[in-house]
C-alpha cells in the first residue's frame, strides 16, 4: 500500500506527495501530459524534441544541469506516445534547488537558434544510430503506420519522417511548447523524507506564480476497427529471420487490460511460457519468441516477436505461431497456469516500487489515468482475472480480419 497525500494549486498543478523517512534522497517526478501522439502528421517527434531541449536552459538558469550537480542531484526524462516524463534526485536538505529550477523551465524555457540547432542534431543524429544503424532499427518505423492508418500512434516518438525536425521552425517549437508545458498540463510528485506542509509551501512558492495555460480540447482521432488483415515483407541486413504480429488491443483504462497483459504473458513471457515450451524447446522453429503488450492509454498493441532457426521457413514459422494462438483461443488455460503468470505478476509490481523513484513515477502515472489512488488497486485488478476471461479476450483480439504480419528477413 502506497500512502500518499495530493493537493491542487489554483494554476491548476496537480501536486503528489508520498513521504518515505527511510531514503535521505528526494525524487521529483513532474510528467507533462503530452506524448508523439499530441502531434500533428505534419510536425512529428516535437515531445521528443522537448525531452532534449527542456535540458538547454531556461531564462534564469542558463545550464539546467549545473545547480542541480552543484548540490548532488541527478536528473533524467523519458518521451513516449503518451507522455514526457521528467526526473531528478536530491539529496533532501538541497530540496528547494529541485523547485527553482522545474519552476523555472516551466515558467520560461530560453529558446535560441543555438540551442535548438544543437538538439536537433542530437536527436538527429540518435535516429541514424538506433532506427538506420543498428539490426531490426526501423521496426516500428515500418509496423506502426501499418497497424495505425487514423491514429497518432502511427508514428514512433522519435517522429513520422524526421525531416520533420530537421526543418523545425521556432515558431512551430514555441507554440508547442506554449500549449502544453503549463502547470494545467502538469502532475509533481515529491517523494521521500518529506512533510507535506513543507511541499506546498515550496510549491506555492516556486510553482503558484505560473500562470495556467489557454484552454484546447483534445482531438485525436481513434484508430477505427480492422477489417482485413495486413501484411508487409521487408529484406534488411539483419543476422536472422524475424515475424512481428501485431493485434489491436483495449486502451489502458479498459476492463479487459489486465486480462490482455496476462495473455501475452501466459504466451511469451519466460522459458516456462507457451511459445517458449513449444516452439523454441520442443520444435525448435524459433531461437527466441517474445509477446508484449504496448501499455498505451488509448487502444494499443499485442506484439508477438519471433526469431526464426536457421532453415525455418518464414511460412511454416508463422503458420505454427498462428496455431499455438488458436489453441489459447479454443483449448484456454488451466487454473495453475493462470496462477503462475499471476504470481510474476506480482513480483514485477512489487519491485517497480521498490525505489522512490518509481513510485513517484508510478503515482504521477496513475493520477493521469485518473486518480494515483489505482497504484494500489492494480494487483487486485490482475488477481480477479479468471481463466473464462482469459479465453473470451483472446477469441476477442486473435482475428484474422484483426492481424498485422511483418516478415522481417534477411537479405
Amino acid at each position: 500500500m502506497i500512502a500518499f497525500d495530493k493537493f491542487t494549486l489554483d494554476n491548476g498543478l496537480k501536486v503528489i506527495v508520498h513521504q518515505d523517512k527511510t531514503t535521505p534522497v528526494v525524487t521529483v517526478n513532474i510528467l507533462y501530459n503530452v506524448g508523439a501522439k499530441d502531434e500533428t502528421k505534419d510536425l512529428t517527434g516535437f515531445a521528443h524534441l522537448f525531452e532534449h531541449l527542456m535540458f538547454g536552459g531556461s531564462v534564469n538558469i542558463p545550464k539546467y544541469d549545473e545547480p542541480l550537480q552543484k548540490v548532488g542531484g541527478e536528473n533524467n526524462a523519458f518521451t513516449n506516445n503518451d507522455i514526457t516524463n521528467y526526473y531528478l534526485s536530491i539529496p533532501k536538505e538541497n530540496i528547494e534547488t529541485a523547485f527553482w529550477i522545474e519552476s523555472d523551465r516551466m515558467l520560461n524555457l530560453a529558446f535560441s537558434e543555438k540551442s535548438l540547432e544543437v538538439q536537433r542534431n542530437v536527436v538527429i543524429e540518435e535516429f541514424n544510430q538506433r532506427y538506420l544503424n543498428q539490426p531490426y532499427g526501423d521496426l516500428w518505423l515500418l509496423l506502426r503506420p501499418l497497424v495505425f492508418r487514423k491514429h497518432p500512434y502511427q508514428w514512433a516518438t522519435i517522429g513520422k519522417d524526421i525531416s520533420h525536425i530537421e526543418n523545425a521552425k521556432m515558431e512551430d517549437v514555441k507554440a508547442f511548447y506554449k500549449k502544453y508545458y503549463n502547470p494545467d498540463n502538469a502532475i509533481m510528485v515529491v517523494a521521500g523524507d518529506v512533510e507535506l506542509e513543507e511541499i506546498k509551501q515550496l510549491s506555492e512558492k516556486w510553482f503558484g506564480p505560473i500562470e495556467r495555460g489557454s484552454a484546447f480540447e483534445r482531438s485525436i482521432p481513434m484508430e477505427p476497427k480492422q477489417t482485413e488483415p495486413r501484411f508487409l515483407q521487408v529484406e534488411r541486413d539483419v543476422p536472422v529471420n524475424a515475424i512481428f504480429k501485431v493485434y489491436h488491443m483495449c486502451g489502458r483504462s479498459e476492463a479487459d487490460y489486465h486480462t490482455t497483459d496476462l495473455i501475452s504473458d501466459i504466451m511469451a513471457n519466460g522459458k516456462s511460457s507457451r511459445l517458449h515450451q513449444k516452439l523454441v524447446k520442443e520444435n525448435p522453429l524459433f531461437s527466441s519468441v517474445q509477446s508484449f503488450i504496448s501499455g498505451d492509454i488509448h487502444p494499443g498493441m499485442i506484439v508477438f516477436a519471433a526469431y526464426l532457426s536457421e532453415g525455418v521457413s518464414p511460412n511454416e514459422a508463422n503458420d505454427a505461431l498462428c496455431n499455438e494462438i488458436e489453441n489459447l483461443c479454443h483449448g484456454g488455460i488451466k487454473e495453475d497456469e493462470l496462477q503462475k503468470v499471476k504470481n510474476k505478476v506480482e513480483s514485477v509490481l512489487t519491485f517497480s516500487d521498490i525505489n522512490t523513484l518509481d513510485r513517484a513515477m508510478n503515482l504521477a502515472y496513475y493520477e493521469l489515468l485518473g486518480n494515483a489512488e489505482k497504484i494500489n488497486l492494480e494487483l487486485e485488478k490482475y488477481q480477479y482475472v479468471k481463466t473464462s476471461d482469459i479465453q473470451r479476450v483472446a477469441n476477442s483480439l486473435f482475428i484474422k480480419d484483426n492481424s498485422t504480419t511483418l516478415f522481417y528477413l534477411k537479405k
